[in-house]
């Protein structure tokens, strides 16, 4: 037999049940706010106490609501957040096991799809999913078999908040973890948004990518070139993260394709100079058109400086890429100071690791410019006029046969 106060809790669901049934939009908006300020954070065990053991007949109303109302959009992020306080709560895994048999993942991943729906209410659809993504390996999975990771990683293409953008990322890490079914489908996608054009989804892309990168344990060549492109961000940060994006590379096998790419960008052709577009940040609108292949260029050449100096192996297979001249090329460029002064740091590395390198560039300069060299690397762009910048860039440097004889 119930007790009197068992029998009191039933009639209070059954009421609340019966408002919820007869309710129009606003009252079951209003009943919402009301549970979301009362149960949020509260455990599987208090949420069945609190519906007398039949929480699970209110999740299912709330689902269905969700599913029959989602596309007009009306109070959508209240009602995501209120199944949220089910699938978030402590020992959730019968209300996971329920939200999913009734095609709750197809639901989110369907919300994440609709160009009407706000960025706050498809915010709210990425955290379930992500709650979904932590419980275990078969969740996972069952989000990619629903083409999950290509809708997630749409929305981070077409969407312009950062908040979005940050749970996409954390989404797609998720789902990269402990799913080795799909960790390559993941990996590669992550890679497809390295192309995206807001400043601040190319940082978390990249942050992203070196710890999906560690998961995965293995580096694909199309990583390259995307990689190689954020370098002519106007935006430090990225080009922070991409640094650091490519000395993790270096311990895989893309390791050669990479250096021969940062090799290449220090001379770059004219018709690299003339495909590249205006950028279109507002305060940066009017620069010329090839001023972003000249930062790519100094950020090539500041990561060709850093790789060196933290592994002689790297030195090494780029002296036999004929750093040495591209460098020089890259320091007679008076159109970026910022290139010129990046490549003179780099090449001073080589000029003091290498006697044949110190030679060569000797050579080049003449004993007059090389002491100047010698003497102020990094402010040895200020110093140079028009005719010896003309002398770097048309420099005939080529000590790939002597390295060879040195190493051999």
């Amino acid at each position: 037999m119930t007790t009197s106060k068992e029998q009191a809790a039933i009639r209070k669901v059954t009421m609340f049940f019966r408002e919820w049934d007869q309710g129009s939009n606003r009252a079951r908006s209003r009943m919402l706010t009301s549970f979301l300020r009362k149960h949020t954070g509260k455990t599987c065990p208090e949420l069945e106490k609190e519906f007398s053991q039949v929480a699970s007949l209110f999740l299912a109303r709330l689902t269905s609501w969700t599913k029959l109302t989602y596309m007009s959009g009306t109070c959508l992020g209240l009602k995501l957040r209120a199944v949220g306080v089910f699938l978030s709560a402590s020992s959730n895994y019968r209300y996971l096991i329920e939200f999913i048999e009734v095609g709750g993942v197809l639901m989110l991943l369907e919300i994440l799809e609709q160009r009407d729906i706000s960025e706050e209410d498809k915010t709210e659809a990425l955290l379930l999913l992500q709650i979904i993504s932590n419980a275990g390996q078969k969740f996972k999975e069952l989000i990619c078999e629903s083409h999950g990771v290509n809708v997630i990683s749409e929305c981070l293409v077409k969407s312009e908040v950062e908040k979005t953008q940050e749970t996409v990322c954390s989404l797609l890490e998720s789902l990269a973890h402990s799913n080795p079914t799909y960790q390559s489908l993941v990996y590669k996608s992550v890679i497809s948004l390295l192309t995206c054009s807001s400043p601040r989804a190319q940082q978390l892309v990249l942050q992203t990518l070196r710890i999906v990168q560690e998961i995965v344990k293995t580096a694909q060549p199309c990583i390259v070139e995307p990689l190689l492109d954020l370098l002519k961000s106007f935006h430090l940060e990225v080009q922070y993260d991409a640094l650091q994006l490519i000395r993790d590379l270096m311990q895989y096998e893309v390791r050669g394709i990479l250096l021969r790419g940062l090799v290449a960008l220090l001379k770059p052709t004219k018709e690299g100079i003339q495909k590249t577009m205006i950028c279109e940040d507002r305060g940066i609108s009017r620069m010329p058109e090839r001023l972003p292949v000249f930062v790519q260029q100094g950020a090539a050449a500041k990561a060709i400086r850093t790789l060196s100096q933290e592994s002689r192996d790297v030195s090494q297979d780029l002296l036999s890429l004929r750093v040495a001249h591209h460098l020089l090329y890259a320091m007679g460029n008076k159109e970026h100071t910022d290139a010129q002064r990046q490549a003179s740091l780099a090449l001073e590395f080589f000029v003091n690791m290498s006697p044949v390198v110190e030679e060569q560039v000797r050579k080049v300069m003449g004993t007059t410019l090389f002491d100047l060299f010698v003497r102020d690397a990094e402010g040895f762009y200020l110093k140079i006029d028009d005719v010896q910048a003309d002398t770097l860039l048309s420099n005939r440097v080529d000590i790939y046969e002597d390295i060879e004889e040195i190493n051999s």
